[in-house]
């Protein structure tokens, strides 16, 4: 994608000296390796915690060069979040190890840290810019600006800028001041709602699914951006925020409301337009079975000894199952709970419908497909040793993802940035050091 945004860069004049920079980058990394799409793009991280880390960690994957900006004191909250935390290999560390939290979405980047309040640390900062194609912030509207990070001066500083706010509201409306967290937005943006038993109380997502989603669609946008910034040669501003995320992954929910004003209820794990589509008890656990389409549901008959449903009008296309779900749901527990799991699992092999068993964890990390697509990755880290991680979970035909970088330790890279990047000697990093502008 972006050999052929070098290729545009390279034909405007006004904008050469940046575009040859990133060629070069591009060619001297392809020397050693087969470039990966975003082989030679500068990603300065200014976020913490899920939404933003998760987005700028992909962006890492691509073949992104992401310098996260963290502070000198503590950096990342996460960093903190534990148990559980990795084993030191130093018998003599005996502070907490990394955090599993921070671990998981981290890989890929280059920790500096910078005192943003202090002038030395602006400054460094603007000099990072300048060598930059995106940013990513998720502070709160207005916070950056008022210490001379907005996009407003940024732009001037470097017009080809693509700078990513991710915040809970968006930057402007009557809620643009709140702070946003996952499991507010969950409340407030219908999921919760939604989500858990019929009967019972609303439930948030096992994950922090609104963090998740809000991250893919920044580095969607940010991809997006790179993409015209080829053909204008100009950056710009991009506006995510977790409320209007999560209000647009309601999806059919959404429609179903918008259309045909249809206020949506909590199903546990059944579906609000297909019948059988949910998880069944068995003699001794649970499983996930889908008969999306009514050829579906008369393999599902079939199988399940069932057949005699066929003929019953109640229960003909889909349309009459879910007008009567709940007399073909009783029937079909009934059915179900004369085996154990394992029963099933073996009949339904071969079927030509979707089942599945309950996994938990230990299991989903066992599970044959996800040890054969490798998805699990082994990286060594400087404190921890040899841990285990999620590595990219797409697979290209030009390049392979990989964990080039281990999540970095606080302000690993503090000293290598500033001389690599920046070009500051030595005097000027020990100067930044005694303002209390970086880390010791």
């Amino acid at each position: 994608m972006l050999q052929s945004l070098t290729l545009l860069r390279q034909t405007r004049a006004p904008r050469a000296a940046a575009a040859t920079a990133i060629a070069f980058r591009r060619t001297y990394i392809a020397k050693t390796a087969p470039p990966a799409p975003l082989t030679g793009v500068r990603v300065l991280d200014l976020t913490r915690v899920l939404a933003g880390p998760y987005c700028t960690m992909m962006l890492g994957d691509l073949g992104a060069d992401v310098i996260k900006i963290e502070h000198p004191k503590g950096g990342d909250d996460t960093r903190a979040w534990g148990p559980p935390f990795a084993d030191n290999l130093d018998p003599e560390d005996t502070a907490h190890g990394e955090s599993a939290y921070f671990l998981c979405v981290n890989r890929n980047k280059k920790s500096v840290t910078v005192n943003m309040k202090a002038e030395g640390g602006r400054k460094l900062l603007h000099d990072l810019v300048r060598q930059a194609d995106v940013l990513v912030e998720n502070y709160l509207p207005g916070k950056l600006a008022s210490m001379g990070m907005g996009y407003e001066e940024l732009s001037k500083i470097n017009p080809r800028l693509v700078y990513a706010s991710i915040t809970g509201y968006g930057q402007d409306g009557p809620y643009a001041d709140r702070p946003g967290y996952d499991v507010i937005i969950e409340a407030e943006a219908g999921l919760m709602h939604i989500t858990g038993e019929p009967n019972g109380q609303p439930v948030k997502v096992g994950v922090a699914i609104t963090d998740l989603t809000t991250g893919l669609y920044a580095k969607g946008a940010i991809l997006a951006a790179l993409l015209q910034r080829g053909i204008t040669g100009q950056g710009q501003h991009i506006d995510c925020s977790l409320l209007e995320s999560q209000v647009a992954s309601l999806a059919n929910i959404a429609s179903n409301y918008l259309v045909g004003e249809r206020e949506a209820k909590r199903m546990g794990t059944s579906h609000p337009s297909i019948v059988p589509y949910q998880v069944f008890p068995t003699k001794d656990s649970f499983i996930m079975i889908g008969a999306g389409n009514d050829g579906q549901f008369v393999k599902f008959c079939q199988r399940v000894g069932l057949q005699h449903l066929l003929d019953d009008a109640r229960f003909k296309t889909n349309k009459d199952r879910v007008a009567h779900r709940a007399e073909l749901i009783n029937l079909i527990e009934e059915a179900l709970t004369q085996h154990e799991n394992n029963h099933w699992l073996d009949k339904l092999q071969g079927a030509g419908f979707p089942f599945a068993p309950i996994n938990n964890i230990a299991q989903t990390f066992d599970h044959p497909q996800i040890k054969a697509r490798g998805l699990v990755h082994e990286v060594d880290h400087p404190r921890a040793g040899k841990i285990k991680m999620v590595g990219p979970p797409t697979k290209f035909s030009g390049f392979q993802p990989s964990v080039r970088l281990p999540p970095p330790t606080l302000g690993a890279h503090t000293d290598e940035v500033l001389t690599s990047v920046l070009g500051y000697n030595k005097q000027q990093i020990d100067d930044l050091r005694s303002e209390g502008a970086i880390g010791q």
